[in-house]
């Protein structure tokens, strides 16, 4: 059968893959990639598909040298992406560092985020995209990114920013989170007080300090239930399951999860087991439309 329990060493290369803006940064960790993808049978088209990958990357890195265009492409959209918009010094920078694996410059000054920055939280077994775009009220802000994001992360320090960044997003039906910053700064009374204007608004918000920490595992955890996924894990017989989940949407079906290991590995398939939330005990052998829910796991066997 496929293997879907890739090696730690796979993963790092992939998260690596995926976080790289253009295609030099890309081929080393494509490389590391093909090394560590899993040798046997089940296993040759997912590294046939790599290693194509690997051949038109180098073709394309060639031609643009030959053409002395730039190599810099589009930001390559996640299972979770969300976008944080705010105004200058409301602490976006301090933020995605404080999240992710993203290392920004983090500055007082104004417009210091002139691009793009690029982070993954990793929350719960999942691996969260997060973008910090540029000033909302700059020439360099991004609505782009703003406008095909999952959820927008609105980060404020005062109650009047609020309306002020609602009014740019006319173009999204993206979930939006309000992160109101530098908490720090303000008295216990002052607080109550602004969670009291927050929720007769009836917004969906958290308190933060970027400084203290104060606030940021209940931030953590409103910005991965926001996108209102489940998360399948996979196992092969005699094994312990899979250390990261596939994502999918609510009522997914285990032939999606299949199709998601490997295309048409579904019409493969022998016998499927599953343990968690939708089956009525453990190990219950399902059919391939099975629908599946948060938590569960699925053991395939291959005709």
């Amino acid at each position: 059968m496929a293997s879907t329990n890739q090696s730690p060493a796979y993963q790092k290369a992939q998260g690596k893959f995926l976080l790289a803006l253009t295609d030099k940064d890309r081929i080393e960790p494509l490389e590391e990639m093909i090394k560590e993808c899993p040798k046997h049978k089940s296993s040759e088209n997912m590294l046939a598909n790599l290693k194509t990958r690997y051949k038109k990357l180098k073709e394309r890195i060639e031609k643009s040298k030959k053409s002395g265009k730039s190599t810099k492409i589009g930001i390559k959209k996640e299972a979770m992406q969300a976008a944080f918009i705010g105004f200058t010094n409301t602490g976006k920078s301090s933020l995605l560092k404080l999240l992710t694996n993203a290392n920004p410059i983090v500055s007082e000054r104004t417009l210091s985020t002139t691009t793009p920055l690029i982070g993954m939280m990793n929350y719960s077994d999942t691996s969260i995209q997060l973008i910090e775009v540029p000033t909302i009220d700059s020439q360099y802000y991004d609505k782009g990114i703003v406008n095909t994001a999952d959820t927008i992360l609105i980060l404020v320090t005062k109650l009047e920013q609020i309306n002020k960044i609602r009014e740019k997003l006319t173009k999204t039906n993206a979930k939006r989170l309000i992160i109101f910053n530098k908490i720090d700064l303000l008295t216990e009374n002052e607080k109550r007080k602004l969670t009291a204007t927050l929720r007769s608004k009836k917004h969906n918000f958290v308190l933060i300090s970027t400084k203290t920490k104060e606030g940021i595992d209940e931030l953590k955890n409103k910005i991965f239930k926001s996108f209102d996924k489940i998360r399948v894990y996979t196992k092969e017989p005699g094994k312990e399951k899979s250390k990261r989940p596939i994502i999918l949407e609510p009522n997914s079906t285990i032939k999606e999860v299949a199709e998601k290991i490997l295309k048409g590995f579904s019409s493969k398939v022998k016998e499927t087991k599953i343990w968690g939330p939708s089956s009525k005990f453990s190990g219950q052998k399902v059919g391939l439309n099975h629908k599946l829910k948060d938590m569960d796991v699925v053991e395939f066997k291959t005709k």
